[in-house]
């Protein structure tokens, strides 16, 4: 039978012989660098992410998983992400206005939160807590409402204890111990960047999984809140998800001072949730 099926492949496969002129060497091949999206040849030395081809990892894939859950126990499902005002203001009513409400909250997401967890990430990485919580406080200052301020620390508070108990990393006890100090305020993004760090994921998928984590907290409220097909909020969640890759291009070579949290309607939205005599999320 292999000795059959290998004739078989012989007559149907036409080799096309190829000038040794024209056919390059294995090395050149290997070395050859990658070009980048604009054309140009990339040869930067690959990041702290690890971003380069190696075989796949299922525990780190596991990892993801469970850390990018939305029934991971860190408060999420308490949050809303200031979509309850946004439909008790009528901005939101229908899928469409929701898939607008989910994307302008992802954009701005990948706009500060994951510039900050990419920081700490890069950080983690380098064994470098100054960075670390220069990142943590630089993300907070830039919240500037109250109940996105308590979302933030209240998750990152309990992702960090979290990842303590399970992985025990010395930069993660450190962190923590700033946190019951009041040295640094403890934001989500950057507890999930230092633990993607101990984890050994690379950045990249850090922040995916926040970006996932964000759209995710959203659409979760919205089955609670409107009349949505769980079918419409999977598409949603589906376009975030074919996305991402764009977003972490736009902010990957981002600074912390480049960090831009300018979305005012939503600022609105959120300071209306804390004066709102009916609330079935904390924001």
């Amino acid at each position: 039978m292999i000795t059959r099926t290998r004739r078989i492949m012989s007559i149907r496969i036409k080799r096309i012989p190829v000038s040794p002129a024209h056919s390059p060497s294995i090395r050149e091949l290997v070395e050859k660098p990658v070009p980048e999206a604009n054309g140009e040849s990339n040869h930067a030395t690959p990041s702290i992410a690890g971003a380069g081809n190696r075989p796949p990892n299922i525990t780190e894939l596991m990892h993801v998983l469970q850390f990018g859950d939305s029934v991971l126990p860190v408060g999420a499902f308490s949050f809303s992400n200031g979509l309850e005002s946004a439909i008790q203001q009528r901005l939101v009513h229908d899928i469409e206005t929701l898939r607008q409400f989910v994307m302008t909250a992802i954009r701005q997401s990948a706009s500060a939160d994951a510039i900050a967890l990419l920081a700490a990430h890069r950080a983690g990485c380098a064994h470098d807590m100054v960075g670390v919580l220069r990142a943590d406080t630089a993300l907070f200052n830039r919240k500037l409402n109250e109940e996105m301020r308590t979302m933030t620390v209240r998750m990152g508070k309990k992702l960090g204890e979290l990842s303590n108990h399970l992985i025990h990393t010395p930069l993660l006890i450190d962190w923590l111990g700033h946190i019951e100090r009041k040295e640094t305020p403890g934001t989500y993004p950057v507890g999930l960047g230092l633990l993607c760090a101990g984890l050994g994921l690379p950045e990249h998928d850090a922040f995916a999984m926040h970006q996932y984590g964000t759209a995710n907290m959203i659409l979760s409220a919205s089955l609670r809140l409107m009349k949505i097909h769980h079918f419409d909020a999977q598409a949603i969640l589906f376009e975030v998800n074919t996305s991402a890759a764009t977003e972490y291009a736009r902010v990957s070579g981002s600074t912390l001072d480049e960090m831009a949290t300018f979305s005012p309607l939503l600022d609105i939205m959120a300071a209306a949730h804390v004066k709102a005599h009916v609330r079935m999320f904390m924001n």
